[in-house]
Parts: C-alpha cells; sequence; structure tokens
C-alpha cells in the first residue's frame, strides 16, 4: 500500500547525470528544503483535501439520490481543462475499459466531455436518451466560455427531451461551482439548479480530490474513501519526513536541475493502458503550473517544462526511435502498476513455431514489464535521464496517492524554478482573447488590438 520513487537513473555516474555528489545537487538542495519548508507553513487548501469529508457526503448524497430517483443510463460531465481532466484520469483509471460500451454493474456509463467540438457534441447528444442522463456541469466561475456553451446546448436538448418541462429538466443537471459567487452560483440560486461545490482556494488542476472529481467517482461506484485515505497518507507522510527523504522534492528538485541543463521536456511513460488517462491529467498539472514568463519577483525568464505523454508498449513503436537516438533534451518518468487486476498467461498452441517457443508458460502481465524494462535499458545506455514511479496497485487508494504525490511535487517545482505555479496568466490571455473574438461587451478594445495584429501579418497561403 504505497508509492514507490526510484530515482536511481536520475543520479547516475555519466556524463548526463546529476550524481548526487556533484555541487549543483548539494547547493541546490538546501534552497529547495527551504521552499519545502515555506509550502508547509502554508499549506494551499488542496493539500488537505485527503482530510475532509465534507465534500464527500455531498458528492455521495446527490449521487445516491440520482441513482435512487432518477433511473440514469448516462452521466455526463461537461467541463475544460482542470474541470475535466480530473474525472477522465478518475475513469480511466478505475472504470471498465470499455465503460462506453458497458459500463460497471448497477452504474450508469460515464461520458467526459471536454470539448466544444461540434461533431462531437452533435454526435453525442443523437447518441444518447437524455431523459435518462443526468449532467454536471462544472465551471468554478461560470465564466469559462467552453463550459457555458456546452451547458446552453445541454440545456436546450434536455428542455426539448422534456417537453419542455422545466422543472424536469433542471433536475437532471448538477452544477458544481464556486459557494458564494460567479455567474453560475447566480444562475443556480434563480433556477433552483442542484449544487456541488468547489472549495476556495482550490484552483481547477489542483481539483481533482474536491467535488469536482469525487462526484464522477461516486456516481460509478468507486471506492472515493480510499481514494481521499491514499491522498490523506502522502500528505502527512511528506508532512513528517525528513526533507532528504521526501521524495515528492528530490522529484522537483531533479527536475528543476535537468530544466536548468537543457533537458525541458518531461516524458511520462505509463505502462498500462488504464494509466493513459493519468498522463493527460499530469501534462496540463506540469505544464500549467510551471510554464510562466515571469518570476516571482516579476523578471522575465520564459521558463517551464513541455510534458509529453506515452504508453507503453504502444509507443515504443512509435516515439522511442527519436527517444533513444534523438537530441538529449528529455527526462523520462516510467510509470509503472507492480500489480495488475487481470493475469493472462499465453496459450501454448503452435508453441514449437520458433516465432513463439520464447512465450511458453509467460504471461502478458511479464511480457509488459520486460517490455518496460527493456525501453528503459535502451534509454540508460544512452545516458538518458529515467525514474520509476511505482504503484503496488492500480486501486482508489493508490490513485489518491499518485494524484497527491504529483501535486505536491509541482508545488515544490514551482518554488524552486521561482515561479508561482498557482497562476495561469498564458491561459487567461487566450480566454480574453477568444471572449473578446466573440464580441463580448467590455473585451472592444482587445478586439480591435487583435484584429491590428491579423491585419499586420503577411498573407502567405497554399493549397494543394
Amino acid at each position: 500500500m504505497a508509492l514507490h520513487l526510484n530515482l536511481t537513473e536520475l543520479f547516475s555516474d555519466n556524463d548526463n547525470g546529476l550524481r548526487l555528489s556533484r555541487s549543483a545537487v548539494l547547493d541546490s538542495f538546501a534552497p529547495a528544503v527551504k521552499v519545502r519548508e515555506e509550502h508547509l507553513a502554508n499549506q494551499p487548501k488542496w493539500r488537505c483535501l485527503g482530510h475532509l469529508r465534507d465534500h464527500l457526503r455531498a458528492c455521495r448524497d446527490r449521487a445516491n439520490f440520482i441513482k435512487a430517483n432518477q433511473k440514469i443510463d448516462n452521466f455526463v460531465v461537461f467541463g475544460i481543462g482542470g474541470s475535466a481532466l480530473g474525472s477522465s484520469a478518475i475513469m480511466g483509471a478505475l472504470g471498465p475499459i470499455y465503460q462506453d460500451v458497458k459500463a460497471k454493474d448497477n452504474t450508469p456509463q460515464v461520458f467526459v466531455i471536454d470539448s466544444v467540438d461540434p461533431d462531437w457534441l452533435s454526435e453525442f447528444f443523437d447518441k444518447i436518451d437524455l431523459q435518462r442522463t443526468h449532467i454536471n456541469v462544472i465551471s468554478k466561475s461560470g465564466g469559462t466560455i467552453e463550459t457555458s456553451a456546452q451547458f446552453l446546448l445541454a440545456f436546450d436538448r434536455v428542455l426539448a427531451a422534456c417537453n419542455g418541462d422545466r422543472e424536469r429538466c433542471i433536475s437532471h443537471f448538477t452544477i458544481t461551482t464556486d459557494p458564494n459567487g460567479g455567474y453560475f452560483r447566480s444562475l443556480c440560486d434563480q433556477e433552483n439548479f442542484a449544487t456541488l461545490t468547489v472549495p476556495e482556494g482550490v484552483g481547477g488542476r489542483f481539483s481533482v480530490l474536491s467535488s469536482v472529481g469525487l462526484f464522477t467517482s461516486e456516481i460509478a461506484g468507486f471506492d472515493t474513501e480510499s481514494m481521499l485515505e491514499g491522498a490523506a497518507r502522502v500528505a502527512d507522510f511528506l508532512a513528517d519526513c525528513e526533507p532528504l527523504k521526501d521524495p515528492a522534492l528530490w522529484y522537483a528538485l531533479s527536475h528543476a536541475l535537468y530544466m536548468k541543463r537543457g533537458f525541458d521536456k518531461h516524458v511520462h511513460f505509463a505502462y498500462g493502458y488504464k494509466l493513459k488517462s493519468l498522463c493527460d491529467w499530469y501534462a496540463q498539472l506540469w505544464a500549467e503550473s510551471l510554464g510562466k514568463k515571469n518570476n516571482i519577483f516579476g523578471e522575465l525568464v520564459n521558463v517551464g517544462p513541455t510534458p509529453v505523454s506515452a504508453v507503453g508498449p504502444t509507443d515504443q513503436h512509435s516515439q522511442s526511435q527519436l527517444y533513444v537516438d534523438g537530441p538529449k533534451d528529455k527526462v523520462f518518468t516510467m510509470l509503472k502498476v507492480n500489480e495488475f487486476n487481470s493475469k493472462l498467461s499465453l496459450p501454448k498452441p503452435f508453441i514449437n513455431s520458433p516465432a513463439f517457443k520464447h512465450l511458453e508458460n509467460r504471461s502478458l502481465n511479464e511480457l509488459m514489464e520486460r517490455e518496460r524494462e527493456g525501453t528503459m535499458v535502451a534509454l540508460i545506455e544512452q545516458q538518458s535521464p529515467v525514474c520509476v514511479l511505482e504503484l503496488c496497485k492500480l486501486d482508489a487508494f493508490h490513485l489518491g496517492q499518485y494524484f497527491m504525490f504529483m501535486q505536491i511535487a509541482t508545488a515544490y517545482a514551482g518554488g524552486i524554478l521561482e515561479i508561482n505555479p498557482f497562476d495561469q496568466p498564458g491561459v487567461e490571455a487566450g480566454k480574453i482573447a477568444a471572449l473578446a473574438l466573440m464580441g463580448c461587451e467590455g473585451y472592444e478594445s482587445r478586439a480591435e488590438e487583435i484584429r491590428e495584429i491579423f491585419n499586420k501579418s503577411i498573407d502567405f497561403r497554399l493549397s494543394c
């Protein structure tokens, strides 16, 4: 019941390795410890979510009410970024791989829609029975234009399915939003939508252990309590251990040091299909938290890693050629599960053929691990930095551990890089530009600036 981090190959004695004895590591550790101390002295609210149960109780009560009274076949999450990726990660890790074909017994199929792609949404609404569907709309402010668009479309379609019965239509929705303010809060209070809350001080990409992710987990019938217990265990251990034994601190420091040496691509290489969605969740957490134009002193730094998702063994055959023989600018985290939920032994037909002889008395579980080790060896021999993050098994407890570990490591990395890991000015800039281009009131001057930018561009187009 633990999360294991093997950093051996990040500190190996080769030309690219950091080496624990090198002055760069030793000189950087003391400032990293100060970052840790400051973090613990001013703990963000998301770090305490594993110990809280009020959000879980609210999610469980709402989920039980829906299941008992609405007899739903489908549960839909509408959101974008952190409002959706947490639920996707939970469903990908704990749900049936083909849950969109057949869900877990006595639970609805869960769909996470994190786009305004008109083809996707059009086909989706045409596919499902909206009278047997419950929709969770997630937006803390209610001002996220993608989620607002999703909500308007969904409400219109459900209202039509309910033959114009507005009260019945509203009962098909749960809005997860700010407890006190924002556009959605006002709408919910006026129209009597059922609501769950996003805690104050918890940003979207750090919200998976709040109602944002817990409601989906409860609807799907997962062991949400164990997920919070796993998160709490990691948070407590990392708060109580000595700095030298803090795996999140070493993970953050090593990645920051490699970034300074030009290793600014960070590959999350997951060995297990059910880990795939965790890579997407990690990518947002790492990129949005650590990619910043200015540091905490207001100086221009343009710092940040580029996260890359890979899933083995599939991407051994699509990406590993670049990883092994390409530029030395990548740090690899191999994410593995020690114990899969299933064991598949290989049958013996055609065993006398040379093509199959080496598979005699073997299992897919063993093959999966040998594939991972083979890729790791190929990387090590080319002096690429590799670490291994191991979950004993893929269950709710270890998933909670993973979420909390990565969030804390991200916070540490931000402090070590001297940037604010909790804001996202680059994302906000894109949101403002989109609002201006949509003609939203109050953004007229920005719209004019954008038009001038486009007008200055040299028109260079080709067709074939």
